[in-house]
């Protein structure tokens, strides 16, 4: 694997884990796709070091546990806002 392929995805992680990102925030945070977040988080990431990989997954699956909550919210929102 390539070095700077290797800091990127240690440093995704370091930011999903101090700012409890997304894999959306996080993406667009460091200017790449969404499938490449994941992909450094839950492929590449655990042959580097995989005590980080494992403490940014547990952050990731919090995330996507909750994003039906989220969404609604976010839907909710937009229909008082256009009723006003």
């Amino acid at each position: 694997m390539k070095g700077y392929i290797e800091e990127r995805a240690m440093e995704i992680a370091k930011y999903i884990i101090e700012n409890n990102a997304t894999v959306r925030q996080t993406a667009k945070q460091f200017g790449i796709s969404k499938s490449t977040v994941h992909k450094d988080v839950t492929e590449r990431l655990p042959q580097i070091n995989p005590a980080l990989a494992k403490t940014a997954r547990k952050v990731l699956d919090v995330n996507k546990s909750e994003r039906h909550i989220r969404g609604g919210l976010a839907t909710r929102e937009k229909y008082l806002h256009q009723h006003m």
